[in-house]
């Protein structure tokens, strides 16, 4: 009997081991395990690389930076094999991928689909050396971000004028306090305590972070730019995988996360952002939010102040000895190409 218990126990052990995963990759992200990017873009990448694998890869999926560190480590936390996988802002290093920047200025962003699908024709133009030192699987933009206050609306320009308000990157920091604004960065976990305690006046986020935030409870008004559900502008968001684990693959698993990467996956990401945009921004309408949309017409003095912002872009990367004219037409094209679609 005990020789046939210890079989047992041998066997099963055996079986275990047969379909244990060959790969563990660990994601890590800071934002919650009900945010859209969590639910709606890396869950249902999860299960499409596990099965495509055949169970060889096991994904784990780590939101509210669990595995430790903060926001703005990242990407590092990627590049050092910290985690296998990381999810971020490029923006939480102001300074760090300047060339990047450009889709971050006033005034770039358009439709979550529109604004990826152009990040995918430049980075392969022009992103390779600052995306170097990890493997990227995916760019992305989520749609414009609008002003979210806690108490007065944003009707005007003049409405702008002395408040604080969060920016999402350095470019829109310049912008804001050339509107007339406090800018104040942060990350975007910390908006909803921030709002709470007055630190600031509003926030730029987009519709699809605010319920996983629970910033609803805490802002009474929301203003969009130039069209409705338009903003004034946007994040560049990377989903980057360490590049040693990615060479170590074997050649069949590398094909896998090629395959599930890139275009691909910039269409699944811009599909879910925008879709979960409109089903938050209806919400909003639905218990009677006032939303407020300050039309195309009425934007040229909000256009003017922030040229010197997007000058200064042009400038900066002439002195790295390129063509920040061109880099910029460029970017507006593909943006326009990508919005006639």
């Amino acid at each position: 009997m005990k020789t046939l218990i210890l079989s047992a126990i041998a066997s099963l052990s055996l079986g275990g081991a047969a379909f244990a995963a060959d790969v563990t990759l660990r994601v890590h992200h800071f934002l919650s395990a009900e945010a859209p990017m969590h639910t709606e873009v890396l869950v249902p990448w999860e299960k499409t690389v596990e099965e495509q694998s055949g169970g060889r890869i096991d994904v784990q999926l780590f939101p509210s930076m669990q595995l430790g560190g903060k926001p703005p480590q990242l990407f590092d936390q990627a590049r050092d094999g910290i985690v296998d996988i990381s999810w971020t802002l490029l923006g939480y290093t102001p300074g760090r991928f300047p060339i990047a920047e450009v889709f971050e200025l006033p005034f770039m962003s358009g439709a979550a689909a529109q604004t990826t699908a152009a990040l995918q024709q430049f980075q392969a133009k022009y992103l390779g050396e600052e995306l170097a030192q990890v493997k990227p699987l995916l760019l992305h933009a989520p749609a414009g971000y609008k002003f979210h206050m806690r108490s007065d609306p944003i009707t005007s320009l003049a409405d702008l004028r002395g408040k604080k308000i969060r920016a999402p990157s350095r470019a829109m920091t310049d912008a804001l306090n050339a509107l007339g604004a406090t800018a104040v960065g942060m990350p975007v976990p910390e908006v909803a305590q921030a709002l709470t305690t007055g630190v600031i006046d509003g926030a730029q986020i987009p519709w699809e972070v605010v319920g996983s935030l629970r910033v609803e409870e805490i802002t009474k008004s929301h203003t969009e730019i130039g069209v409705e559900n338009g903003g004034m502008s946007t994040a560049v968001m990377a989903l980057v995988m360490n590049q040693a684990k990615y060479d170590a693959l074997p050649d069949d698993l590398k094909k896998v996360i090629d395959d599930n990467s890139g275009a691909a996956l910039a269409a699944l990401a811009g599909e879910a952002f925008d879709r979960v945009e409109a089903e938050e921004r209806q919400k909003y309408l639905d218990a009677g939010a006032q939303i407020n949309v300050i039309p195309a017409d009425q934007l040229g003095d909000w256009r003017e102040a922030v040229h010197p912002v997007v000058d200064g872009w042009v400038k900066a990367m002439d002195g790295r000895g390129l063509d920040g004219q061109a880099m910029l037409d460029d970017a507006h094209a593909m943006l326009a190409a990508a919005q006639a679609e």
